[in-house]
C-alpha cells in the first residue's frame, strides 16, 4: 500500500501485480469518510476460485485509519479482473455505484453471453452516476465525469485535486488503454482524454493499470500537466487523426484480456458470481469463436 498525500485528500494505492491493477482507497482527512474506487476480487482462471486477498488488504488498511467508508465505487464494468465491490460493501455497510451507462454494457454482453432473463437494468448497483453527477467525501467534492471510448461506460471521478481515470489514460510513457471492445471507439477517447486534460495543470490523474515500461516499477499518477507535456499518445500539439490512426494500429495487435470472458459476466452482474443451479453449482459461460485472434497470432 502506498499513500500519496493530497492537498485535500488522502490516496492509498494498492497494486494488483497479477493484472496490473491499481485499487484505491481515497479520503478526508478532516472527517475521516472515504470512498473505495475500482478494487480487485482474486480469481484463479486455472481452478476458477475466487480469493479476497486484495480486498481483505483494503480493509486491513480502511481499519488501522478508522476510516468510515460510504462508497465502493467502479469507473466501468472491468474485462481484465473481477470487482470486489460486492463483498467490500458487504464487509462495511457501503453503497455501490458505477456510471449509468453500464446498463448499454449490460445489454450488449448479454447478448454475447447469450442470457436470455438476465436483468440489464443496472439493479446490480446502489447508485447509477450520470455526467455532472457529484456527491460528497466528508468535505471532498467528487464530480462525475462521463469519459467513454474504453468502454461506452467508462467515468472519472473528479475528487477535489484528484481524478480517478481508471483505463481512459495510462502513465505518459505509456499513454491510453485500448479502444477495441466491443462498445469501444477511439475517436471517443480521444474527446474523453481530452476532456481531463482540460482539469487544472496540477489535478493528479490516477490511473488503472501499469506495467511497468521498460523495467520500471509500476506506477499510478501524474498531473494534467505531466500529460499535456509527454503523455506519448495525446501530449499537446497531437492532435485527434494521429491518436485515432495510433490507436487502432496499436490495438489490432493486442490480444484480449487473459480474463475477459471470465470478467465481463461477473462484472455485468456489479462483481458477483453468475447465479448458482438448483443444486448450488456455479458456472461460468464461454462464448466459442466470437472472438478473433489479432493479426498475425496463429
Amino acid at each position: 500500500m502506498k499513500i500519496h498525500e493530497r492537498p485535500d485528500a488522502v490516496v492509498a494505492s494498492l497494486y494488483d501485480e497479477k493484472t496490473g491493477s491499481f485499487q484505491y482507497v481515497v479520503s478526508d482527512p478532516a472527517t475521516r469518510a472515504a470512498a473505495v474506487i475500482d478494487p480487485v476480487l482474486d480469481f484463479d482462471e486455472k481452478a476458477a476460485a475466487t480469493a479476497t486477498a486484495n480486498a481483505d488488504r483494503l480493509l486491513d488498511y480502511i481499519a488501522g485509519e478508522r476510516l468510515d467508508v460510504a462508497w465502493v465505487l467502479d469507473t466501468h464494468p472491468h474485462a481484465d479482473h473481477f470487482s470486489a465491490a460486492p463483498y467490500l460493501a458487504d464487509k462495511l455497510g457501503a453503497r455501490t455505484a458505477i456510471g449509468e451507462k453500464v446498463v448499454e454494457v449490460q445489454q450488449l454482453w448479454k447478448d454475447i453471453y447469450g442470457l436470455e432473463d438476465f436483468p440489464a437494468d443496472g439493479r446490480q448497483w446502489d447508485r447509477l452516476f450520470a455526467d455532472g453527477d457529484g456527491f460528497q467525501i466528508g468535505r471532498l467534492p467528487v464530480r462525475v465525469m462521463f469519459s467513454p471510448g474504453h468502454t461506452l461506460a467508462s467515468i472519472t471521478y473528479a475528487a477535489g485535486s484528484s481524478a480517478f481515470v481508471h483505463d481512459t489514460l495510462m502513465m505518459p510513457d505509456a499513454g491510453s488503454s485500448r479502444a477495441d471492445f466491443p462498445g469501444g471507439d477511439a475517436h471517443q477517447l480521444y474527446h474523453s482524454i481530452r476532456g481531463l486534460l482540460a482539469l487544472p495543470p496540477d489535478t493528479a490523474l490516477f490511473v488503472g493499470h501499469d506495467y511497468g515500461k521498460d523495467g520500471r516499477e509500476p506506477a499510478c499518477v501524474a498531473t494534467v500537466a505531466e500529460h499535456r507535456a509527454s503523455n506519448i499518445h495525446v501530449r499537446d500539439g497531437l492532435d485527434e487523426a494521429h491518436y485515432v490512426a495510433t490507436r487502432e494500429k496499436r490495438d489490432a495487435t493486442l490480444p484480449l484480456p487473459m480474463l475477459m470472458l471470465y470478467a465481463l459476466q461477473v462484472n455485468i452482474r456489479g462483481g458477483r458470481l453468475p447465479e448458482p443451479d438448483a443444486a448450488g453449482r456455479v458456472y461460468f459461460r464461454i462464448p466459442a469463436n466470437r472472438f478473433e485472434p489479432p493479426a498475425g497470432v496463429a
